[in-house]
């Protein structure tokens, strides 16, 4: 899969751009706060119906506009696949798919498998449990649409029990079809995370080995409260504390994925580009699962991941995406050096963009 084509109005401090992209390297030059990360992000959009860094949809838009637009052409196998994202301030937002509008945008995702590394991932390891299971959740939700469906089931039950929590004179019986809701769904969304988890995990080590030499021990280890017991005996067991709380305690909206260096929390011990290569590391696995269970290779999109970190270890990721693995990558720097390494070492046809203040031009 790669994406032939790109139009861009007013997306960020893009008023307007065409691009026609290299099947294999397209790479962007230039100072920092140029819109290199901002044609990135306008990539991620259209696979994930919204901005990598979850803002809201308004911000998106030129701060003069009054609308963005987004409208991609992409080669899927044999299939041409026309994906538009249209959105005016104050009005519901517009994706299609070969010009028909989607009824869901849920039923979007995973068409377009796309993994991006950027340094906003340091909230993966200094942010809270939510940024780790919001990158679980894309993960999985990108090739399993069951899991997507549960979890929006859960998340709705959630909100209703939660709302009943908050009740002066709360229905035991309906709040009792909530938690059977949850503890269903729940079950299900705790056993799909630990099964990736087991399977992604050797992958993520292994792609850290390659990256550090093989000298640091890295774990991920997923922590749920479904591990205790089900979800509708511990829902149950808390609703009296729930009630006092206004809040739901217990259940897989509360699980945690412990990222781990020598067997100490990463968070406290690990250094600036060890934090890098775990990241980079557990993208890449990302990267491989999604190439497994898809049958489809991901765009790779690369937002300054050489800063910050050490000679040996860029060399070994410049190795490592030169590879045949990967097919479409996309990848930003502020000077040239590592640019020409990679392109050197891949030898194949590539695009190069200089960025200017929202402005392309091809090199």
């Amino acid at each position: 899969m790669h994406l032939k084509q790109l139009s861009i109005v007013n997306f960020k401090n893009i008023v307007q751009a065409e691009f026609s992209f290299s099947p294999n390297i397209n790479c962007l030059l230039g100072n920092n706060g140029m819109g290199k990360t901002n044609l990135l992000d306008a990539i991620y959009y259209l696979s994930f119906c919204k901005s990598f860094s979850n803002t809201p949809d308004t911000l998106n838009i030129e701060y003069n506009s009054d609308f963005f637009m987004l409208q991609g052409f992409y080669k899927l196998g044999e299939q041409d696949e026309e994906i538009y994202c249209g959105l005016k301030r104050k009005q519901k937002k517009q994706f299609k798919k070969n010009k028909k509008e989607y009824d869901r945008l849920s039923d979007h995702i995973g068409l377009l498998p796309l993994v991006m590394i950027s340094p906003e991932d340091s909230a993966l390891i200094q942010g809270g449990s939510e940024e780790r299971r919001r990158f679980l959740d894309m993960v999985i939700s990108q090739s399993d649409k069951a899991y997507l469906e549960a979890l929006i089931r859960y998340n709705k039950a959630l909100f209703q029990r939660n709302a009943l929590l908050k009740s002066d004179s709360p229905d035991i019986s309906l709040m009792e079809i909530f938690e059977q809701q949850m503890g269903l769904t729940g079950q299900y969304i705790h056993q799909t995370r630990k099964s990736f988890i087991d399977s992604f995990v050797p992958v993520f080590q292994n792609y850290y080995n390659q990256i550090c030499g093989g000298f640091e021990k890295v774990e991920l280890i997923y922590q749920s409260h479904l591990q205790e017991q089900n979800l509708e005996t511990l829902l149950s067991g808390t609703r009296e504390r729930d009630f006092l709380l206004g809040y739901t305690t217990k259940g897989v909206h509360k699980d945690e994925l412990e990222m781990q260096l020598f067997g100490y929390p990463l968070k406290r011990v690990g250094s600036q580009g060890q934090n890098k290569s775990y990241l980079i590391a557990l993208k890449l696995a990302q990267f491989h699962f999604l190439k497994e269970c898809n049958k489809v290779t991901p765009i790779l999109l690369l937002d300054d991941i050489f800063d910050k970190i050490d000679a040996n270890r860029v060399e070994q990721i410049i190795k490592l995406v030169s590879g045949n693995t990967f097919g479409q990558i996309f990848i930003t720097d502020t000077n040239r050096k590592y640019l020409d390494e990679i392109i050197i070492k891949v030898n194949k046809e590539y695009h190069l963009y200089q960025v200017d203040n929202g402005c392309f031009s091809k090199l």
